[in-house]
This record gives C-alpha cells, sequence and structure tokens, in this order.
C-alpha cells in the first residue's frame, strides 16, 4: 500500500518549518529585528475623499534565516465601541537590509503594489515609495511615505499616500504593541 494521497501523482513534502528549529536571524536582518513578531493594536484613517474611521490592526513579520523578512497585515474597520465592523484592507510582502538602506515589497488585495525604498536609523524606519502599479480595476495610487517608530515598546507608524488625484497627504496611522 502506497503512502501516496489518492489523487497525487507522487508522494511529497511541505516545507514546514516549526517555530522550534527557525534558524538564526541572517546579520543582514540585524537593524529590523525589534520588528519580528506580531504586532495588534488600533488605528485612524482619512483621506479627503473618504470620511474618518478607525481600525484595528494585526502586523506579523518574520524570518527564516534568510536576509527578508516576510510581512503581512490584516485591518478590520471599527465602530466608536471598537467592534469589528468589517474586514477592511491587506498587504503583504518582504522587507530587505541592503548596504544601502532598505527595501520593501508590498501587494495589496485590492489590485496594487508598490516598491519602497528607505532608512532604518535604530527603530525609526522611513520609507518613500520608488514604483507603484496597479491592475486596470484598482484605484490610483500614485505614492507614499511611511514612518515607522518603535515608542515606549510599541510600533507606532504613519502612512501619508498620494492617489486618486490627491497629493501626498495623511491616511493612516496606528498604536501597535506587540503580542508575540
Amino acid at each position: 500500500m502506497s503512502d501516496v494521497p489518492e489523487g497525487l501523482a507522487a508522494d511529497f513534502a511541505t516545507p514546514f518549518v516549526p517555530d522550534a528549529v527557525v534558524p538564526p536571524l541572517h546579520e543582514a536582518l540585524a537593524p529590523l529585528e525589534f520588528l519580528i513578531g506580531t504586532w495588534r493594536g488600533v488605528g485612524v484613517g482619512g483621506y479627503p475623499t473618504i470620511e474618518s474611521f478607525r481600525f484595528g490592526q494585526e502586523v506579523a513579520f518574520a524570518h527564516t534565516g534568510k536576509p527578508v523578512l516576510s510581512y503581512v497585515s490584516r485591518t478590520w474597520l471599527l465602530d466608536e465601541a471598537g467592534v469589528v465592523i468589517r474586514p477592511a484592507a491587506t498587504e503583504s510582502g518582504f522587507w530587505r537590509a541592503t548596504p544601502e538602506g532598505l527595501e520593501v515589497v508590498l501587494a495589496h488585495a485590492t489590485g496594487f503594489a508598490e516598491i519602497w525604498v528607505g532608512e532604518v536609523a535604530g527603530t525609526r524606519i522611513e520609507l518613500s515609495t520608488d514604483v507603484v502599479v496597479r491592475t486596470a480595476s484598482a484605484k490610483e495610487v500614485t505614492g507614499g511615505h511611511r514612518l515607522y517608530g518603535l515608542v515606549e515598546g510599541d510600533l507606532l507608524y504613519a502612512y501619508d499616500m498620494a492617489a486618486v488625484g490627491q497629493p501626498l497627504g495623511p491616511h493612516l496611522s496606528a498604536r501597535l504593541r506587540k503580542v508575540g
């Protein structure tokens, strides 16, 4: 009797690495080590073309021993009492520290992707978009600026966006606490 599940032509193994055997952090990621883990918190958003809103957010940074961090961010719209109304934005990508600074590649569930470049100075990170591309059905996003910082153990950030004919301006900010 074969161990191959019915419908598969051959046996295979999923390259799953349990947390207990994650290799050491790659030396290139030392400046970003403070980000590794799961962060959760609440933020506010707005833009000239939309009403202001509150949101909950979970951000996870992880590594596999290679010189890149994986990144996933999920958000939910909140009512005035902090109760989840519905899912909101999701983005995922990779953060790479290089001798020249920081490179970040992000893809958004709404149909656009960005390449960000910037600098890490201690626990402060500043990024600006280098390239933004989108699908035909995605909203027009033309640029952005992000500032991250570790303040009293929490990860704070502000995101300015240029989109839908508007110049670069405030869009999101949040305070996230490390939970894992």
